[in-house]
């Protein structure tokens, strides 16, 4: 994407500092300069300065998105919600819904020091008894989250938890359906499974949706934020720590970049010491997990097969897509045996 330090693309800094100066007079005490620090086909996250302090602004992708796909106002009030809680998030100033003033929604929040270590090369220099702790930290910090009462925090109306787990499975078959490019029958056999087999929910809490190492900020081997709300919603908690393990279990795979491979590094946390340690501090019932992997692993699958998708028409921009469905089957396998656990 085009723009420079002190513009980047998709930020007028002018605007913003317009915008921001009103809604917190006196905030702004310099000449405002901005860079990208994540951007791509989620949302664009930039670090503003006026030299003295520091923002985080984030808004949609660029061109046209689906609102509820990018949803700023989801993200804000969650992220809001919790600050008075245990679980670590940046405190939010602003949300911004005209996208007259920087072409698109957005919200700031302060900027939090850490690390989101994605890959085993930047955490194994770490130690393994460093990498331990951070790992179970991580899982406390999933707990601690779960815990969370959503009415105690004005979210009570974020999402509707009852039919949650079904819900989940209906619509990530309607996605898979649109997404159709090939024949799958193992992934036919696996929704049909899980269709079957949906156990009694666990009591609902606010659910991450995307909840991995490398969508927190670790500094001084402690959970300082919890980022990337945009999934975020009321529902079945264990869901989260499904996905995590599957994210887990893939990088075992032959993912290349499509996957984080930190849980590789020597010292983190194993599976079975993962599940131990969120059963003792949750208090949930674990015994369904073989469905709640299941599922985790044909969400990814899915997710998958829709970029192998895009992928076979032209619509991808760049390398390492051309192996992502070769991971497809091995997931929609690995789902299948979880649920024969």
């Amino acid at each position: 994407m085009a723009g420079t330090d002190t513009e980047p693309p998709g930020l007028d800094l002018a605007r913003f500092g317009e915008y921001f100066d009103g809604v917190r007079p006196g905030a702004i005490t310099g000449p405002l300069r901005a860079s990208l620090i994540a951007g791509g086909k989620s949302n664009l996250t930039y670090e503003v300065t006026d030299g003295t302090s520091t923002w985080i602004v984030r808004r949609p992708p660029l061109g046209h998105v689906l609102a509820t796909a990018h949803d700023m106002g989801r993200e804000y009030r969650v992220i809001t919600a919790l600050w008075p809680t245990d679980v670590p998030v940046p405190k939010t100033y602003a949300h911004c819904e005209d996208p007259d003033v920087i072409g698109a929604p957005f919200y700031v929040m302060s900027k939090v020091e850490g690390t989101p270590y994605r890959y085993a090369t930047e955490l194994a220099p770490l130690g393994s008894e460093r990498v331990h702790a951070i790992s179970l930290r991580m899982i406390d910090t999933l707990a601690t989250l779960h815990d969370v009462d959503p009415h105690a925090v004005g979210l009570g109306d974020f999402g509707r938890p009852e039919g949650f787990l079904a819900r989940q499975v209906r619509r990530w078959k309607k996605q898979l359906d649109a997404s159709y490019v090939r024949d799958l029958p193992g992934a036919e056999r696996l929704h049909d499974a899980l269709a079957a087999s949906v156990p009694a929910e666990s009591a609902p809490g606010i659910v991450h949706g995307d909840f991995r190492l490398d969508n927190l900020l670790v500094e001084n081997d402690e959970v300082t934020a919890v980022l990337d709300w945009e999934m975020a919603t009321l529902g079945d908690p264990l869901t989260d720590i499904a996905l995590l393990l599957v994210y887990q279990r893939m990088a075992e795979l032959d993912a290349g970049d499509a996957v984080a491979d930190v849980a590789t590094a020597p010292g983190f946390a194993d599976a079975d010491e993962m599940l131990a340690r969120y059963a003792t501090h949750s208090g949930r019932d674990l015994s369904a997990m073989g469905f709640y992997l299941g599922l985790a692993y044909f969400k990814l699958a899915v997710i998958l097969e829709g970029i192998h998708y895009r992928y076979t028409h032209g619509q991808t921009v760049g390398e390492g897509f051309d192996t992502v469905g070769d991971l497809v089957v091995p997931l929609i396998d690995a789902g299948m045996a979880a649920l024969k656990e």
